[in-house]
Parts: structure tokens; C-alpha cells; sequence
């Protein structure tokens, strides 16, 4: 499944029909908020049966689209449910639905053969034109459509279509290409490939800087300031990690590999240790953005992902598997005398993992590990 967004282009009509529907829809999804918080119940069937006829007397949406909304409410509460942030001890919290996406489904929208989207409105069926870019284009005509967002992003509206695409053949080669994450080096590669973050880290500390300041003047001026700067720092993050993430992709396909190795961070915030501004540094690290952009990229070209248990992967040497010592960027063995960057030492340790028997068992402490020779 991939997401696409078609910019589409309206008229001043289509545009008050357009904002119309997404009031409505707003609308019905907050009234339908306090039903799941009484029952507890974010069941998309279940939620149906309590809300459905009362809805669909008071709001002006029709029936597919209420049943849209319903749906909407249930994937927003069971995102909630999965980020741990509902307790059964405690009272459901309450969503604000403020003129947020409105859910398209294939009864709600469809393609003309003039090429143009055709949407459902409180009044009617509205045909506008799209544009999209030539990778949309191309990914658009291998693919199947399915649901649909309609958003509207500083007054331009755009249409995310949901698309099916085809599954890619699988790399026959059997490769393996090791990536280590981090925050000083953002990744680097069993292939030798370094990205290095400094930039990113200058940057996102200016970011935090500049927050900073403003937070603490309270001046009108500074909070609009603050709301200007909203969200400048996380899509500039995303758009670095989307860079490293697609030539790290291209390295591997240079490579000849089948399969990339990453390290399993899960929990990993839970260990972190440090100063103030190292906690919020660290925690502010987007590791799991990178490598879930990684794993969609791999799987488009039909390469394979695994995620192994990083232990030991920075301080053992990936030549001879003895304990050796990292200092910073540098890792030096003392058996067999190998010096090399530490981080691109810990990737061929981790591409070693997936090949080496002992390791598919996901075992902390390897056999090999007692033969270590440190001075």
C-alpha cells in the first residue's frame, strides 16, 4: 500500500463545497465522541450499531459518509490504544476533531474518464481537476485504487489517495548489507558508506534554541513566533531522513544485496542516561522514522528487512569476534589489530548476524565471547 496526494484545483464554489463537508464530517465525529467514551467502544461494528441512526437524523451527511466518519473515529481511538495512552483504570480521554481529514471510501469518490476526481458533497457529486507529480504518475497507473483522504494544508486541498500496488519480485542474490543508526552519524553501512548528522544536529539544536527563547519572552509576538515555527523542525528532520533512507536503498542496490539488517531499538529511550541536554537530544532522535522508511523503500524493489538484537554489535570486532575498544568514532581490536570506524564496524556485525548460525538464535552472550583478549 502506498499514499499519494493529488493537489486539486478549485473553484471558489468547489471550495466553499469542500470546506462545507469537512465541517459537517467534523461535526459528526465529535458527537459521536462521547458514545465511546461512555462505552468504551472504538469497534467499528459495534460503534455503528450505537451511533449510526441518531447521526445520520442530526447531521447532514449521507449515509455512506457517516458510516466514513464512524470509521475515522474508531481508527483515531484505536491509534490511541495502541500508543498505550488509553488505561482501563482510567476514563477514556476525549478527542477534538477540528476540521481534520474527511475519509473517502470507494461508494464516496471515483475517477471520470475525462480524468478528473469526482467527490462526494452535501450537494452533490463535484468534479475538480488534480495535478501530481511524475513519481505519483507512475505509481497511479500500476495501482489499484482504494480509500482517500481529503485535507486541506494551508488553503491548498489536497486528495491522499490510498493506492495497491503489485507485489515486487524478490532479489535473488543473496547479499546482506548491515545499517547502524545513530545520532552522531545518522547511519552508516557494512559497505563502508557513512551519513554523517552533524548538520541535522546543528540544526535541530538552533530549532531548540530559538523555542526556547520564544517560551521564555510570552510576548504576543513570540507566541505567534512559535506558531509560525510549529513544525519546521520535524519535516525538516523528515526530509532528511527520507535523503538518507533513499540512498542508503540506492548503496544496497549497488551492492548487490538482498537483505538489509537493522538493529532492534525498541524500548532503547527507556536505557537513556545523561545530562539534561543529552536526555533531550536523545530522545528527540527520530531512529524509528528512518528506519521505517528504510524497510517501505527496501520492500518496494523487493529487497528483505531484518530486525536483529544489537548486543554487543559496537564493541566486538567484525573480523576476528573479539571484545575490542570504541573510542568516539574510532574502534580498535587488540587480538587481530583491526581499526576501523565504530560504527561501520557495528553494521558488519550486524550484516554477520543474519548469516552466522549462532546469532539467528537471538543470543546475548555468544560462545565466542569468552576467547576475547583485552589488555
Amino acid at each position: 500500500m502506498r499514499t499519494i496526494p493529488l493537489k486539486l484545483i478549485l473553484v471558489p464554489d468547489q471550495m466553499t463545497q469542500a470546506l462545507s463537508l469537512q465541517n459537517a464530517f467534523s461535526e459528526a465525529c465529535n458527537e459521536m465522541v462521547p458514545y465511546v467514551i461512555e462505552n468504551r467502544c472504538w469497534n467499528r461494528v459495534d460503534l455503528h450499531h450505537l451511533v449510526y441512526k441518531e447521526t445520520r437524523n442530526k447531521s447532514s451527511l449521507g449515509s455512506q459518509m457517516v458510516c466514513n466518519a464512524i470509521y475515522s473515529v474508531c481508527k483515531a481511538y484505536k491509534s490511541q490504544a495502541l500508543l498505550g495512552r488509553i488505561n482501563k483504570d482510567k476514563p477514556v480521554q476525549e478527542l477534538s476533531f477540528r476540521k481534520g481529514s474527511v475519509h473517502f471510501d470507494k461508494r464516496t469518490y471515483s475517477f471520470t474518464k475525462t480524468g478528473q476526481l469526482s467527490l462526494y458533497t452535501l450537494s452533490g457529486r463535484m468534479k475538480v481537476d488534480f495535478v501530481m507529480g511524475e513519481r505519483q504518475k507512475e505509481l497511479f497507473l500500476n495501482g489499484k485504487p482504494k480509500e482517500g483522504e481529503l485535507v486541506c494544508r494551508k488553503g491548498e486541498w489536497y486528495f491522499n489517495l490510498v493506492l495497491e500496488l503489485p507485489d515486487v519480485p524478490k532479489v535473488e542474490r543473496k547479499i546482506v548489507m548491515g545499517v547502524d543508526v545513530g545520532e552522531n552519524n545518522l547511519a552508516a553501512t557494512s559497505t563502508g558508506k557513512i551519513f554523517g548528522g552533524e548538520a541535522l544536529r546543528d540544526r535541530r539544536d538552533r530549532f531548540l534554541a530559538r523555542r526556547k527563547r520564544l517560551q521564555s519572552n510570552g510576548s504576543q509576538s513570540a507566541r505567534k513566533a512559535l506558531c509560525k515555527a510549529s513544525g519546521k523542525e520535524s519535516r525538516y528532520v523528515k526530509h532528511v531522513n527520507h535523503e538518507v533512507s533513499k540512498a542508503i536503498i540506492t548503496e544496497a542496490s549497488r551492492a548487490g544485496a538482498s537483505c538489509i539488517v537493522l538493529e532492534d531499538l525498541t524500548d532503547i529511550r527507556d536505557s537513556i542516561r545523561g545530562s539534561k541536554r543529552i536526555r533531550s537530544r536523545l530522545h528527540r532522535w527520530p531512529f524509528r522514522q528512518l528506519q521505517e522508511m528504510i524497510f517501505y523503500k527496501a520492500e518496494n524493489v523487493g529487497m528483505e528487512v531484518v530486525r536483529v538484537n544489537p548486543a554487543y554489535t559496537s564493541c566486538t570486532c567484525a573480523d576476528c569476534l573479539s571484545l575490542g575498544q570504541r573510542e568516539k568514532h574510532q574502534f580498535r581490536c587488540f587480538s587481530c589489530g583491526l581499526r576501523a570506524h565504530a560504527d561501520c564496524n557495528a553494521s558488519r556485525n550486524l550484516a554477520r548476524i543474519i548469516t552466522s548460525a549462532d546469532v539467528i538464535r537471538a543470543e546475548v552472550s555468544r560462545p565466542n565471547v569468552g576467547t576475547t583478549c583485552v589488555p
